[in-house]
């Protein structure tokens, strides 16, 4: 299990380093740009007005250390795994500004597209971590791809995950298990048109997801600024067909964004009896607990 755990902390360092990389290369590149075109159109500008050189080699100062500040913001932020002062919106500018330019800046260096993903899907867990918030289970939404689901089964679980026999023959099983213990509602989509839908309807605070590099960088993408912790599924037979999902990760990020005190109860006994301070699913974790899994577009069992 250590060396597991060694190996699991060497990879995510690597993925840092490519992401760090990646933006530290991405922003020379546009502030190469940003002295190009300052430099082309001053000549010109002189002949327009005497000072309009002047204040447009102000304007590309500024959009220079703009850049500066934005990238090494998020280098930090990445290094030091938490939020620093004055670059709280690191993940929405990552998300927003750097991915796209990144991904068009690896390509030109002959890094592969999975590569650049994963490395995002890395830090931005990094970052959503780093707000160090905690939810009550209401407000978690775990979305699972349908691909996890066995590819002989014939129940549609799309729109009620209720109709899974639970024959334990794909993780689907397990993870309504984890869905029922921790009270945190439970969908599958089949793609980002539903995956959407069920976050519109459900209006989450954090959701917990599993899908490919491709899939999870779109969700986050297509969902922000509602924080992702995405886990990345498992491909023994290839893409999109019977994949599998890491549940110890899982529960792990499960736990670490829940509120302790709505842990299950059998925990908050143990804690209790320990001199913890957990007391349960009670009022604590307020009214709106979802129990059970409910529906993939909405619904489920509240108390």
């Amino acid at each position: 299990m250590q060396t597991f755990d060694q190996e699991d902390r060497e990879a995510g360092r690597a993925k840092k380093r490519l992401f760090v990389g990646l933006v530290a290369g991405t922003g020379t590149v546009m502030l190469l740009l940003l002295v190009l075109v300052w430099a082309v159109p001053v000549v010109g500008l002189a002949n327009i007005h005497a000072r309009a050189p002047q204040v447009f080699s102000v304007l590309m100062v500024l959009l220079a250390l703009s850049v500066v500040w934005a990238t090494g913001g998020l280098i930090l932020s990445v290094i030091f795994s938490r939020s620093l002062p004055f670059f709280a919106r690191a993940r929405g500018m990552s998300v927003r500004l750097l991915l796209p330019l990144m991904t068009v800046f690896a390509r030109l260096v002959g890094i592969s597209k999975d590569r650049v993903r994963s490395s995002f899907v890395k830090v931005n867990n990094e970052l959503v971590a780093a707000a160090a918030r905690r939810y009550r289970p209401g407000e978690m939404l775990l979305l699972m791809p349908h691909c996890l689901q066995n590819s002989r089964c014939r129940m549609r679980l799309t729109y009620t995950i209720r109709n899974c026999k639970r024959c334990g023959e794909c993780p689907i099983d397990a993870l309504i298990g984890l869905s029922d213990r921790y009270g945190i509602h439970l969908a599958i989509a089949t793609g980002g048109t539903i995956a959407r839908r069920i976050v519109v309807q459900r209006r989450p605070r954090l959701i917990l997801a599993v899908a490919c590099e491709r899939d999870l960088t779109s969700g986050i993408q297509d969902t922000y600024p509602i924080p992702v912790y995405g886990v990345l599924n498992l491909r023994p037979n290839g893409p999109c067909l019977d994949t599998r999902v890491n549940l110890d990760i899982l529960e792990q990020a499960m736990r670490s964004f829940m509120d302790p005190a709505c842990y299950p109860p059998e925990e908050s006994a143990v804690s209790a009896a320990a001199g913890g301070t957990g007391q349960g699913k009670g009022p604590q974790c307020g009214d709106e607990i979802v129990r059970g899994t409910g529906q993939g577009t909405g619904g489920g069992d509240r108390i």
